[in-house]
């Protein structure tokens, strides 16, 4: 059975946020990780961090929502690092609240492009190559919301319901092959963009999680580490939720 090293992971949307953590953390596990984005100093940066921690990796610019461009990137990984065993389907664009009222059809479709076409057009791109091999990795990255869902976002709670539905009809087509598939859905976890919230906001999130603490990337990290390795072989078709107990009925 191939080692972690003679293996390639694909994070989507890894050149900053959660997915450059997750592309560090797999960069750690011996993965050769195609880091991937849309702006390459972005993603040549995460790519450094890696190689300066000796670890195996490249980067990769292309749009995931987009068909021709998935098709390009895939193309690219495997002449650079070889084909995707492992895809962490991470990448993610803006959220604006909405009030209902004001929520289009346009809105639910910009939400569903990145967070259900990206993953089926990135997965249908990898998939011949796991199933020839007999093994392969799926990772999607979903979200809180769908179990605690927020006010004014339901274009986005609803494609990351999607998402999950998706990712489960996934898990039981594949098993068979080989190829498991699961996500993992983070609670509220800081990243650039959160930069500007006000201490006050923090602090009564903070107060909602048991645990006591707001999550960090390298939580979401460390279980996508878990569902990409050869002890999760038997495990498909599963969420874990990483929120610090505040999803707990």
């Amino acid at each position: 059975m191939p080692s972690a090293s003679q293996r390639v992971a694909l994070v989507t949307g890894s050149s900053r946020g959660l997915g450059q953590s997750i592309a560090q953390r797999l960069g750690r596990d011996g993965y050769a990780v195609a880091v991937n984005g849309l702006h390459d100093a972005e993603a040549v940066r995460v790519v450094q961090a890696i190689r300066d921690a000796g670890g195996t990796a490249d980067a990769f610019v292309g749009d995931v929502t987009d068909e021709a461009a998935v098709d390009e990137l895939v193309s690219a990984i495997s002449a650079r690092l070889g084909a995707v065993d492992v895809l962490v389907l991470n990448a993610t664009g803006p959220q604006p609240d909405i009030p209902l009222a004001d929520t289009g059809w346009s809105d639910h479709l910009a939400q569903l492009r990145f967070f259900v076409g990206s993953p089926v057009l990135t997965g249908r791109a990898v998939l011949a190559g796991m199933r020839a091999r007999g093994w392969g990795r799926i990772v999607h990255i979903d979200s809180e919301v769908s179990d605690r869902v927020p006010q004014q976002r339901s274009a986005y709670v609803a494609a990351k319901s999607a998402q999950i539905g998706l990712m489960r009809a996934w898990a039981l087509e594949l098993a068979p092959h080989g190829i498991t598939v699961n996500a993992v859905g983070p609670g509220f976890i800081p990243v650039e963009r959160h930069a500007g919230l006000a201490p006050e906001v923090l602090a009564e999130y903070v107060a909602s999680v048991p645990a006591g603490r707001i999550g960090s990337p390298e939580d979401i990290a460390h279980a996508v580490s878990f569902f990409a390795s050869e002890g999760a072989a038997f495990v498909t078709g599963q969420r874990l939720v990483i929120d610090g107990g505040r999803g707990v009925p």
